[in-house]
């Protein structure tokens, strides 16, 4: 059977299967992606066999299943964070002229992809996993050159995981019970803005895999 190129956990989710199971499938569906099915245990290969014989067949030719940038998992993980921050408490009750520093730096790295254009295919999102420790050191500077308050990093995700299956990790790894939060005043922002798109875009163009010189 061919594997799908993407994992279809919100089509079994879609066809009535209990949450438990989808998120089994897509545990399974990517471990099997990255490493392969031969370290799987047989039950699961079993399991996978039984959730892809469920999901309704697609049309030949692997255009019909690429993604857009905007639907790939990691675009829209960093979107989710982004959003949840500008809903947050902490931003309703900043003054005018006030930015959060992670939702800027987030909608700058958004606004980066948007313009270059990455795969986002495995080998870019492997790679990305590294930008964790580019974005602390920007939130460092930031939280030196303003006020500080507290975001919940862990609560967004452990709520979206009781509504949907999704094999999403914290934003801040295992920083992530640190609830630092920089507050920038508009010149502080925008200076923290400039900074962050040369170094975030510069990480871009200089490490993900689909953006290296022979492969756009």
């Amino acid at each position: 059977m061919a594997k799908d190129e993407i994992s279809r956990a919100d089509e079994l989710q879609a066809l009535g299967w209990p949450l438990e199971d989808v998120r089994r499938y897509e545990e399974l569906w990517d471990y099997r992606h990255r490493w392969g099915a031969i370290n799987l245990e047989p039950d699961d290969r079993v399991f996978l066999r039984k959730a892809e014989a469920a999901l309704p067949k697609r049309p030949s030719g692997k255009a019909s299943m690429k993604k857009s940038l905007k639907e790939k998992s990691h675009y829209r993980w960093l979107a989710f964070y982004r959003d949840a921050m500008q809903a947050s408490a902490a931003e309703q009750g900043l003054a005018d002229g006030e930015q959060g520093a992670w939702p800027l730096l987030l909608s700058e790295e958004l606004r980066l992809l948007d313009e270059l254009q990455p795969v986002l295919g495995l080998p870019d999102t492997l790679k990305a996993r590294q930008l964790i420790a580019v974005r602390e050191a920007l939130i460092q500077e930031a939280a030196s050159q303003g006020r500080c308050l507290s975001f919940d990093f862990i609560t967004p995700l452990a709520e979206l995981k009781q509504r949907e299956s999704t094999s999403w990790k914290p934003l801040r790894g295992e920083a992530s019970a640190d609830g630092t939060y920089p507050v920038l005043e508009a010149e502080a922002a925008e200076i923290f803005r400039t900074r962050a798109s040369a170094q975030l875009g510069e990480w871009m163009r200089t490490t993900l895999p689909s953006l290296q010189a022979g492969n756009v």
